[in-house]
């Protein structure tokens, strides 16, 4: 159905209908098709990369994901590079290199621990690898299971090919890299964050969800985009800080490569950090699981997009990496075709590689390791004979791979350091966004940079164009002084379909302004009791104005008979109660009804009878909805009335209460949100008109205005 058929027209339906106000859109115990009611998507879904057709539409694509990937692992604004307070000692020597241990300060008091391996007897800048290790820790110990492997194939030597991850440290040293493989958090040295919270928590802490009191995978932490991947790939990115501070490494040819979890790091890390050259991110570059372990997931990340798209972030970049019997056994033909069809298009096709060998299980085994090394050697400009042949060395005693010792004494750890690390980091947050609006000549436009992107980050969604939306009449009736119409309007992309329902006066000629009603009860919050037209819109109605509502997202119609709606659905895949495991795939409900506004705003924006106006009304508990979505639209709604009803997202104590939305204390709250839609006209109902809101429009010479009621605010 074309949008052409207009808010005024619609044809009369051959039904009728009992009640004024309150005619079904749908039939009873019909719910209206729509995608979101299907199954959550969770991590082993699938998830395809598709190409964009045009170098310009995917430079407009990666940027989006690269903000998004900014906000969602905490990094916008990025946090200030404290001093690193780095320390390396304790050298061990082996045959062509040396080992030291090393610790940093990521953010004070919080520390990366690793080891470092140096080309033996070299001088001048030497090239530099860094290599977050993955799952099983720096010192993965094969043990007995490594004489299997090598008559498998898999390794070569007993005592090297026991340690994987070093091997592959040692041997970059041997051929002339600096290499700095670091903990991640939880393993070996960096034990500040346990082991049990940032990889195995599988429920909620209740002692550790207060306002003043959060701890990580809570909400509190979750609407500040704290999380235990945020703080991973932070300590990442100070990682490349730490090696490109060495005297002895050239900042300009840095690679990365991970495996597994490392894999997941590496990913990201070349998403973000223009600085390494080259990359090998082995054992995840996959449509199928995404990572199951919660230091690889955290809310945002992979909402419409996946772990091969966001591999193709490094382009034009060279990258390389093998496939393997497991989740990674269909990139021949999943996913890796699309990278070449990328790299084509935006540089060298030859600049990625793939190779499989599905009879290996996951691995990042000797074979492997042969095309990275070959891999750095091109890329890197090394310069050496090929093959490069690994060879065997001596493992490390405890005493040489243990970073802490009686000289640099393990710092504090578990609950007590999780509380002040996520203060540090909020205080921190804090602190940058302030400084940026104390010093900006124009307040508004540097709000719009942080918080607004943000926001349009977060939401992943603007006013759509009138081919991307459709309706469906269904209804018109005439009443006492006004027509009522029911439609069933469709957001086509998101297969999604929300029933309307509008009125429109005939007592008075219509003056061009429409009212867009969101409402916590739906559409049906625009009547009363009687089934009559509310006060408000009854007082419009009489004035020329025509009203409009939808019930949103698991609102009226999207309920069963009876059905009540007192949290939000979570992913049902796992039994962990992560919030990332259901958010890092999904948009969270209050995005959802932010979208559903945006489809009716963009509807009544586009309709052929010559809208004049808009104004936007949240009212019963739909009033930051109303906000979040006018920050986004700007000056297409004319005026905002939003009853905040004093709410705040600071109160929020659990992650599947339904107005829980990721980021939104992290960006000032509601009181922020409403700061976004200055300079266009506000007024506030429910409370008196937040400070920072009020200090933001004075900035921008607009006005706010509060009222007591909406009734008042007309």
């Amino acid at each position: 159905m074309k949008m052409a058929q207009g808010l005024a027209c619609a044809v009369i339906c051959l039904f009728t209908v009992s009640g004024f106000g309150q005619s079904r859109v749908f039939e009873k115990g019909q719910l209206p098709a729509d995608s979101r009611l299907g199954e959550l998507r969770h991590l082993n879904n699938y998830f395809p990369f598709e190409v964009p057709d045009s170098t310009e539409k995917w430079e407009s694509r990666r940027d989006q994901l690269r903000m998004r990937l900014r906000v969602a692992l905490g990094l916008w604004p990025e946090p200030e590079r404290t001093p690193l307070n780095a320390k390396i000692y304790g050298k061990s020597v082996r045959d062509g290199f040396t080992i030291e241990k090393v610790n940093f300060e990521s953010y004070p008091g919080h520390f990366v621990s690793g080891l470092l391996f140096r080309p033996e007897g070299t001088a001048g800048k030497r090239p530099a690898v860094l290599t977050p290790h993955g799952h099983g820790g720096r010192m993965q110990d094969h043990g007995d299971k490594i004489k299997s492997l090598i008559e498998n194939g898999d390794e070569k030597f007993e005592n090297s090919g026991r340690f994987p991850k070093l091997a592959r440290c040692a041997h970059l040293a041997r051929i002339g890299c600096v290499t700095f493989i670091y903990d991640m958090e939880g393993y070996v040295d960096s034990l500040q964050i346990p082991m049990e919270v940032s990889h195995r928590l599988n429920d909620r802490r209740p002692d550790l969800e207060s306002p003043t009191n959060w701890g990580f995978f809570s909400a509190q932490a979750e609407m500040r985009m704290q999380s235990i991947m945020g703080v991973q790939t932070w300590n990442s990115i100070r990682a490349l800080d730490f090696l490109q501070s060495l005297p002895d490494v050239d900042g300009e040819r840095i690679g990365i490569t991970g495996g597994s979890g490392g894999g997941t790091q590496t990913i990201l890390l070349g998403a973000l950090d223009s600085r390494p050259i080259v990359s090998f991110p082995q054992g995840m570059v996959s449509t199928a699981m995404q990572g199951g372990c919660p230091c690889e997931n955290c809310s945002l990340l992979r909402v419409d997009t996946g772990n091969v798209e966001l591999t193709a972030l490094f382009a034009p970049r060279p990258i390389a990496m093998t496939g393997a019997n497991d989740w990674t056994k269909e990139i021949q033909t999943k996913g890796y075709p699309e990278l070449q069809q990328l790299y084509k298009m935006v540089g060298n096709q030859e600049d990625v590689f793939c190779a499989s060998y599905l009879n290996f299980g996951h691995n990042y085994n000797y074979v492997t390791r042969r095309h990275m090394y070959h891999w750095f050697n091109k890329h890197m400009k090394l310069g050496l004979k090929e093959p490069i042949v690994e060879q065997d060395w001596k493992p490390l005693t405890e005493e040489e791979y243990s970073v802490w010792d009686a000289d640099h004494p393990a710092p504090e750890s578990g609950v007590p350091h999780e509380l002040k690390l996520l203060k540090l980091i909020d205080q921190d947050s804090n602190r940058q966004i302030g400084k940026v609006l104390r010093s900006a000549e124009n307040k508004v436009e540097a709000l719009q940079s942080l918080h607004g992107e943000a926001l349009k980050a977060v939401i992943g969604r603007g006013l759509s164009s009138s081919d991307e939306i459709s309706r469906e009449k269904v209804g018109k009736f005439e009443r006492d002084g006004y027509l009522e119409f029911t439609d069933i309007l469709r957001y086509d992309a998101g297969k999604e379909e929300l029933p309307v329902a509008s009125f429109f006066p005939t007592k008075t000629k219509w003056t061009g302004t429409v009212v867009v009603w969101a409402d916590g009860n739906g559409k049906a919050g625009m009547v009363g009791e009687d089934g009559k037209p509310n006060r408000e819109v009854a007082s419009l109605l009489d004035s020329g104005i025509s009203v409009i509502a939808a019930d949103l997202l698991y609102q009226g119609e999207f309920l069963k008979e009876g059905e009540t709606l007192t949290t939000q659905r979570l992913a049902s895949t796992t039994s962990r109660q992560i919030p990332a495991y259901t958010y890092g795939y999904n948009n969270s409900l209050f995005v959802q009804r932010v979208h559903d506004l945006l489809t009716l705003i963009s509807f009544v924006a586009n309709d052929e009878h010559g809208t004049k106006n808009i104004v936007l009304v949240g009212a019963n508990g739909a009033g930051p909805i109303a906000a979040t979505a006018r920050a986004l639209v700007g000056n297409a709604v004319h005026t905002a009335i939003v009853d905040t009803a004093g709410f705040r997202f600071g109160e929020i104590t659990r992650f599947n209460d339904v107005n829980f939305l990721p980021g939104a204390i992290k960006y000032g709250d509601l009181p922020g949100i409403l700061a976004l839609n200055a300079p266009h006209r506000l007024i506030v109902v429910g409370e008196d008109i937040p400070a920072f809101t009020k200090a933001i429009y004075d900035a921008a010479e607009a006005r706010v205005k509060s009222a007591k009621s909406i009734y008042e605010a007309f």
